[in-house]
């Protein structure tokens, strides 16, 4: 793990744990008809909204906070991840400022948790998941089909300069 990223472990959050994810190949379906925040009224909780949401930028979290301020550990873990691949242009959305959008997003990616990472409209996961992606490689490949270079790449070709 690299020192950024253990920093913000360190500082941020306990060691992360959660539910193996769906592959990224996998769309998000969305979660449990009727009831709840997904009403079909179009408020920010509705699947409509969120599906506004999702697909309106390549690059989409729902987190607890902002990436200038996160206010939990994963969220915090997700903003470094982004960061040290270069990510600064996404669009992120503080659940905590609305409990329709909180509950619909949930509803929407039939994922339990905060924060939720969206790539180009699809549902990857959540800190967990990008963890895994940044640890293996599989997030510079999924940022390439994007058409986003990641900063991780020049800074391999910095170190075999050395």
């Amino acid at each position: 793990m690299s020192r950024v990223l253990w920093a913000a472990w360190r500082w941020g959050s306990a060691a992360v744990r959660g539910p193996a994810g769906r592959p990224l190949s996998q769309a998000a379906t969305g979660g449990a008809e009727g009831g709840g925040a997904e009403g079909s009224g179009g408020g920010s909780g509705s699947r409509e909204a969120v599906e506004r949401l999702v697909r309106a930028h390549p690059v989409v979290v729902f987190m607890k906070g902002s990436p200038e301020q996160p206010l939990c550990g994963f969220s915090n873990a997700v903003v470094q991840i982004l960061r040290l691949h270069g990510v600064d242009d996404y669009n992120a959305h503080d659940v905590l400022q609305d409990p329709d959008l909180r509950q619909g997003i949930k509803n929407y990616s039939n994922w339990p948790t905060i924060p939720q990472v969206y790539l180009n409209g699809e549902f990857v996961g959540g800190c967990d998941i990008l963890l895994q992606m940044h640890q293996n490689g599989d997030l510079v490949e999924e940022l390439k089909k994007l058409g986003i270079r990641s900063a991780l790449l020049d800074a391999e070709k910095d170190q075999d300069k050395k």
